[in-house]
């Protein structure tokens, strides 16, 4: 791709809405060395170095598409806690839109604790709440998709689940996109993907198509089409984007033979958040009218960056552009 075409496809980026709509949570990061075992048990004697804290899941999706050059708005659920007023100050700070950020007082904000060492992550401690929503939580986040959608440019489900994107939270956020004829990224999780069905384009690891498809892949080239052909017939029109770690990414859509793209990852440090990553820059670029190929691209060389550093993190607009014209060369 040379650097003039690059830089207009980037430049499209700006100011595109995003709408995220899924599981927001917040991700702690503990980081030391270790030169020594405890005498208390066997286990490493981290030394703390650093901690910080960043927006994950839904709202590292939508910190991507912010440090891309467009803008997010967020509909999810945090706490009444200290970790969600954490959660909302970090999201606020990188210019995510919370007026859509619903706060209860029956769930937990999830709370992701890594403790890593010397870049290598030794253990991570979750805290979560992961019941079904009640009946009046889901009216509100229904309730609150709408009036987004309206000023959208596209919109992305974010689905770890953990609650929050039930059939009529997935359904209306689509229904609301088809009307105005948006592009929706969905980040699934679980067995039923009919919820997800009119979808642009539906982006399981290989690990979920299986789980989805009850097929065994080994992660080869036949067997995942073979599983992702199987899923296209009951997605009303979406399409199949297999995300294969490092075996690159393969595009399914009905009527077309299958793209595999090769993985760009040259150092892999940390995987946290790569998936957030794609979808994260795929949904902008689709916002963008950039066509699915050249959007593809786009997504796996923001991943390429983002497994090269530790922790959540979200890539910014000349930071890409610097990946995209040095690929070239």
């Amino acid at each position: 791709m040379d650097a003039r075409h690059a830089r207009d496809l980037l430049d499209a980026f700006r100011g595109k809405h995003v709408l995220v709509v899924g599981d927001i949570m917040l991700d702690e990061f503990v980081r030391g060395d270790v030169s020594r075992i405890s005498p208390e048990a066997p286990v490493p004697v981290v030394d703390l170095r650093d901690r910080f804290t960043s927006p994950g899941g839904a709202g590292n999706a939508a910190a991507n598409a912010v440090s891309l050059g467009g803008r997010a708005s967020v509909v999810a659920i945090v706490g009444k806690d200290a970790v969600g007023g954490s959660l909302r100050e970090a999201l606020a700070a990188r210019g995510i839109d919370t007026q859509a950020l619903i706060a209860s007082a029956s769930r937990a904000t999830t709370h992701k604790l890594r403790v890593v060492a010397h870049t290598q992550q030794i253990v991570r401690v979750d805290s979560e709440t992961r019941d079904p929503l009640s009946p009046e939580l889901e009216q509100e986040l229904v309730s609150a998709i709408e009036p987004i959608v309206a000023s959208a440019d596209a919109v992305l489900l974010s689905d770890y689940g953990k609650g929050v994107v039930t059939d009529a939270v997935s359904r209306t956020a689509i229904a609301c996109a088809k009307k105005r004829r948006l592009p929706v990224v969905v980040d699934p999780k679980g067995r039923d993907y009919a919820k997800y069905a009119g979808s642009t384009v539906i982006t399981p690891n290989v690990l979920e198509l299986e789980t989805v498809s009850g097929v065994h892949t080994d992660n080869a080239d036949g067997a995942i089409v073979a599983a992702g052909q199987r899923l296209l017939g009951t997605l009303d029109g979406a399409s199949l984007l297999v995300t294969r770690g490092a075996r690159g990414m393969t595009l399914l859509e009905r009527g077309a033979d299958p793209l595999h793209l090769p993985t760009l990852a040259r150092s892999v440090y940390d995987v946290t958040g790569a998936g957030d990553t794609v979808v994260g820059t795929l949904v902008l670029a689709l916002a963008a009218a950039v066509p699915m190929r050249e959007a593809l691209l786009l997504a796996s060389l923001a991943a390429r960056i983002a497994v090269s550093k530790v922790g959540t993190v979200a890539i910014g607009h000349d930071e890409l552009l610097s990946s995209l014209t040095t690929e070239e060369h």
